[in-house]
């Protein structure tokens, strides 16, 4: 339970600061907020093609005979729809499958948001989250939340990106990790 807080606290810090002039929304409410940052992210003309590159098991809760079974390759596709806010923070709307660590299929679509820091025209760091919902074999398909931290090191149109899944001894506690390609 702890680490859910700390994800929620973490998610609590990154929530995209309020909207700004011409993009407030009609009523001051959260659920107006959220709808509204979701429709404008839905109605952007830009996306991105997403191919995930690595799913990396931290070896300080998985012993190696769990490891030597898992596959780290985790092969894939995925695309989304993104904006630029005023301030410059990323956000997507996306879809992505991939092989998870049992050589399954894993289809993940969620929401994404990172503060942006650009130490250069061309040159971009990111943090912030995800939140969604992904199915996996190893609970028959029933949709799972998915809530974690995001960060990424971005040149020009392309990011390299990376969640971590938090968890407990044996399950979670992964980073995944993909390139993002923005389409212009």
């Amino acid at each position: 339970m702890k680490r859910f807080y700390l994800s929620a606290a973490l998610v609590a810090l990154l929530l995209p600061p309020p909207l700004s002039h011409a993009d407030e929304p009609q009523s001051g409410s959260t659920y107006s907020y959220i709808k509204d940052t979701l429709s404008q992210t839905w109605a952007a003309d830009d996306y991105e093609l997403f191919v995930p590159v690595s799913t990396w098991h931290n070896r300080h809760y998985y012993s190696s005979e769990k490891i030597d079974g898992y596959n780290e390759q985790p092969w894939g596709l995925g695309i989304g729809k993104y904006r630029y806010d005023r301030d410059g923070d990323w956000h997507s709307l996306y879809m992505m499958a991939f092989a998870d660590s049992h050589n399954d299929m894993e289809p993940v679509a969620g929401y994404a948001f990172q503060k942006m820091w650009r130490p250069t025209d061309e040159f971009r760091l990111g943090a912030g989250y995800t939140a969604g919902l992904t199915l996996r074999k190893d609970f028959n398909y029933l949709p799972l939340p998915v809530l974690a931290p995001v960060a990424s090191i971005e040149y020009k149109q392309l990011a390299l990106q990376s969640a971590y899944i938090f968890g407990g001894r044996d399950n979670g506690n992964i980073l995944f990790t993909w390139l993002r390609w923005q389409l212009k």
